[in-house]
């Protein structure tokens, strides 16, 4: 049984909706938080669950067992928590992990969309308005992220998704009011999966990038370079190699030769904002295993490391789940949707300037916030 989120308050009551839920899963680090795992004190309660698939290491079946909490077979049924004697409070919607196919681009087609579409018009038919948090970005398509985020909108249903590393720790510190004058930010990322790391990078960046003076006004264009490219880009003046080296100086260990003769073949995404404003992310394929970043501002350069874990418990995941959990009791998310809905624009726009080797114009992303 969760905990009350303050003496007296009454525990809000979450429909659960994964794509699957095994170890190291988001439905692991995130979902099993909220049954009391890895040492958490949750403060909501789960009371009803759908697994759209269930792989051989499955852990969704003996979790709900252990816990009284009945698996429904469509998210209908799940949110509609018949066996429950009074209705849901809040959705938790995970679409991250699965044996789901990949499009030409090389994007893995979560079932976002259906997932959201399936529970808005459930709490239509019961007459529910109630917070939903959605997993990282709302969909490889843009046009169905526009449907997700007008549907929310017009239901007035507050919303809240996104990544884990926008909300870790930096290491070091810095004053936030430096980012009111920040001309450039470069996002360090890692791994070779340009979709699902690249994506939180860009939300890394927008976090920073939103809290310039005067907040967002939209993004012009978006670029990416690979390879041998992304270094001559770089010997041309074509992105900051000084915010590169800033970024790095973070790390702990880094080898003392120039990243360039370590990773011969980083992917680069170079961001133009409508007011003028420069966005990079340098994705390694091994030099590095976290986010960091570095931006300049009108005093300087500032920079730093996230500060997420490399294995488990997976603490950034504690802090998000916190944040999952504050929303759901207040209904007031930490951010404005609209970071979800451009952040979802920015990696879209990624994939497929990589994929068509060109710099892509972005009509679509210029909306302000």
């Amino acid at each position: 049984m969760s905990l009350p989120p303050f003496p007296g308050a009454k525990i809000k009551r979450v429909a659960a909706i994964v794509t699957e839920y095994r170890c190291n899963s988001h439905a692991d680090v995130i979902l099993g938080r909220l049954l009391g795992d890895f040492g958490y004190t949750p403060r909501v309660e789960i009371i009803s669950l759908y697994t759209d698939q269930v792989p051989a290491n499955d852990m969704s079946r003996g979790a709900a067992a252990h816990h009284g909490i009945p698996i429904y077979p469509t998210i209908r049924e799940t949110i509609r928590a018949e066996q429950s004697s009074s209705p849901i409070e809040g959705v938790l919607i995970i679409g991250e992990h699965g044996d789901y196919p990949n499009n030409a681009k090389g994007q893995t087609l979560y079932p976002r969309r259906r997932f959201l579409e399936e529970t808005l018009l459930a709490l239509d038919e019961e007459s529910l308005n109630v917070p939903i948090f959605s997993d990282k970005h709302l969909s490889y398509d843009w046009q169905d992220a526009l449907w997700m985020y007008n549907s929310l909108k017009a239901r007035g249903i507050p919303f809240m998704g996104g990544s884990s590393i926008p909300h870790t720790d930096p290491i070091p510190g810095y004053n936030l009011s430096s980012l009111l004058t920040v001309s450039e930010i470069l996002v360090i990322s890692h791994s070779t999966l340009i979709e699902a790391y690249g994506f939180h990078a860009v939300e890394v960046l927008q976090s920073l990038a939103e809290k310039r003076e005067g907040g967002e006004s939209g993004v012009q264009s978006v670029e990416v370079a690979q390879g041998l490219a992304v270094w001559d880009l770089m010997d041309r003046k074509g992105w900051p190699e000084d915010l590169l080296l800033h970024a790095l100086s973070a790390y702990p260990n880094i080898p003392s030769l120039h990243p360039r003769e370590l990773e011969p073949n980083p992917t680069l995404f170079m961001i133009e904002y409508t007011d003028g404003t420069k966005g990079y992310v340098v994705q390694f394929e091994a030099l590095v295993e976290q986010w960091g970043f570095a931006f300049r501002h009108s005093q300087g350069i500032v920079s730093s490391r996230c500060d997420s874990d490399l294995d488990r418990p997976f603490r950034h995941f504690e802090r998000l789940t916190q944040l999952i959990e504050d929303f759901f009791i207040s209904r007031q998310p930490p951010f404005p949707m609209e970071r979800t809905l451009l952040t979802t624009g920015l990696i879209g726009y990624a994939v497929d300037s990589l994929y068509y080797g060109k710099k892509l114009e972005t009509p679509e992303l210029h909306f302000a916030y």
